[in-house]
């Protein structure tokens, strides 16, 4: 069993994603974490060109998708999961918990009634520490809300792959003010996270850079324990929810946000199209 796997991150410049390829070399099975699809907020189109750099990459190494893992149902960028299964198979995975961020906005977008909020628009609904295989790879998936009430991580050998727990350290941390979101519940599971060893590889959902540095979304624990503006060893719980609440009040929700969420609660799919043969992304007005 390898515990140092292989990892090919894509980084998105108009959302700040980054797409990972885990694997262990030429020829193996992988998992891919959270793909997009990409969108134009103007024009409501959709397109596939950092979809493709996944396939490309998949292909050019002879990969086989065992997995698609979404950390989260994401509000900054729509998921590229139904196109990669359908040009590379695998399996679309969330944590269990999205039944509840189902439930929240299916009210929030008046979904059809006919649309389930039991996670069954996936493919697998992981269990807090399940394991899975892939491979000669394990992973373990590590159940850290507070971002979102359904957050999940993938542990795989000596790499964790945090989805928005954790920024890097110059960075710091997302939000806690989504529906369901919490900043003690957050402090709690990036302290869970820090607890791993020191040389524990973290790779982040996003990088958001300050001016004076280029992208980068591979840190270790080490680091964010010694670095991490909003969650280092120095700092205390009531420091971060006194922090994280106040920063939480200024910030503007995601470009997004509103197509995102409808169409990653369902995997990635577009909503049903109606009678016209259009599908429809909801606005709803003075409710977020």
């Amino acid at each position: 069993m390898s515990n140092k796997p292989l990892v090919q991150g894509l980084f998105d410049p108009d959302t700040f994603t980054v797409t990972y390829v885990v694997h262990s070399g030429k020829g193996s099975s992988c998992v891919i974490i959270d793909s997009v699809l990409d969108y134009d907020p103007k024009s409501g189109r959709t397109s596939h060109t950092s979809a493709d750099a996944v396939v490309d990459y998949v292909e050019a190494n002879d990969l086989s998708v065992t997995w698609i893992l979404e950390t989260h149902a994401h509000a900054d960028h729509l998921s590229g999961a139904p196109y990669l299964r359908s040009k590379l198979g695998g399996r679309i995975a969330i944590g269990g918990h999205i039944s509840t961020v189902q439930t929240t906005f299916k009210g929030v977008f008046n979904l059809e009634p006919g649309f389930a909020v039991n996670g069954s628009q996936f493919d697998h609904l992981f269990e807090e520490d399940e394991t899975f295989a892939f491979g000669d790879l394990n992973g373990k998936v590590l159940y850290v809300p507070g971002h979102t009430p359904a957050c999940v991580a993938y542990q795989i050998g000596d790499a964790v792959f945090v989805g928005d727990t954790l920024f890097m350290p110059d960075v710091g941390t997302a939000r806690c003010d989504f529906p369901g979101g919490d900043a003690k519940t957050l402090f709690a599971s990036a302290r869970r996270i820090l607890s791993l060893p020191g040389e524990t590889r973290l790779f982040m959902c996003h990088d958001y850079p300050p001016s004076e540095r280029e992208v980068r979304f591979e840190t270790t624990v080490a680091e964010q324990r010694a670095r991490n503006i909003h969650v280092n060893d120095r700092i205390s719980e009531a420091e971060f929810i006194t922090m994280r609440t106040a920063r939480d009040a200024t910030l503007a929700m995601p470009t997004l946000i509103l197509p995102a969420v409808q169409i990653n609660i369902r995997a990635g799919e577009l909503p049903p199209a109606e009678g016209n043969g259009v599908a429809y992304a909801k606005i709803p007005l003075n409710v977020l």
